[in-house]
């Protein structure tokens, strides 16, 4: 029963992913960014109230860092979904969980062949998925949608840092919407701000509503199931993706594709299993949690 909240979270994250795309055809990414990080922060500040949770952090350096990182991911993700197919793009976000394991071994983990092999599969996945469009006019795209799951990946890195120093979620995710909130801010006052209308409006109340709906089942999933057989099902999201982007877009996957889409969920779900000090729990992502989405999530 557990399992089925990661497949219901999968299913509001892909949800989360068509609000994106449908809003962009009145706002640009950087928009749709900050009304993201403006509601999550709104809906942070009661959490952190309602549980009594200090603001004060003698780790702001690090809290600072992680928000900055996390807002280039969302911002290249939701960038990433206005340009490319979107099973295409929420795929190579999920390219988070590879880099991610590049990070601790270049922070002194030790590099097991299981994460050679996973480091392996995963370029293979992403250099097969990227190979049409390297004489297309979609390669900026898709570097742009690697981009967001290597940055992602570090958005995820820094929270396992926070954690290890005792920082607890609830704050980091606070300090993460408040930076978001801050530099879609800037970002607005460089850029064309767009009238909202009910139709932009409700597509962007709903990117922050499934966003924040796919993080609570989630975390439910995560209380209650195995790590690994929920990180599994988390991907699922590509799944739903590829069929809203068939029945909204029609758009159309060949068998490389599919392959590829194939070898990156594997070569995830083999860089989660073979990670040192893998965490029961999920980490706030920075393009998919609360206020993000990894992500990381966000």
């Amino acid at each position: 029963m557990q399992s089925l909240w990661m497949v219901l979270a999968s299913l509001l994250f892909a949800c989360m992913g068509v609000c994106v795309k449908l809003a962009a055809a009145t706002h640009s990414a950087g928009e749709i960014v900050f009304y993201r990080s403006f509601l999550s922060l709104l809906l942070m500040l009661g959490v952190v109230r309602l549980r009594g949770v200090a603001l004060a952090t003698p780790h702001w350096r690090w809290q600072v860092s992680r928000g900055l990182v996390g807002f280039s991911a969302l911002f290249a993700y939701f960038w990433a979904i206005t340009l490319l197919p979107l099973a295409t793009a929420v795929t190579l976000n999920y390219t988070s969980a590879i880099f991610l394991a590049i990070y601790l071994a270049l922070a002194g983990h030790r590099l097991t062949a299981g994460i050679v092999g996973a480091l392996a599969l995963g370029l293979g996945g992403v250099a097969l998925l990227l190979k049409p469009t390297l004489h297309a006019d979609q390669l900026l795209a898709g570097l742009i949608g690697l981009g967001s799951g290597a940055l992602a990946g570090m958005a995820y890195f820094s929270v396992r840092e926070l954690g290890a120093r005792g920082e607890p979620e609830t704050r980091t995710v606070f300090y993460f919407a408040l930076v978001s909130t801050l530099c879609g801010c800037c970002w607005l006052l460089l850029a064309e701000i767009h009238p909202l209308d009910l139709r932009s409006g409700s597509l962007l109340l709903g990117v922050a509503v499934f966003a924040t709906a796919a993080q609570l089942a989630m975390t439910h999933a995560y209380a209650g199931a195995k790590a690994l057989v929920t990180a599994a099902l988390a991907y699922s999201t590509v799944v739903f993706a590829s069929l809203f982007g068939v029945l909204l877009w029609n758009e159309a996957h060949d068998r490389s594709t599919w392959l590829a889409i194939g070898l990156i969920v594997l070569s995830g779900l083999a860089a989660t299993h073979f990670s040192p000090g893998a965490p029961a729990k999920p980490a706030p992502s920075g393009a998919k949690g609360i206020a993000s989405g990894s992500l990381p999530g966000d």
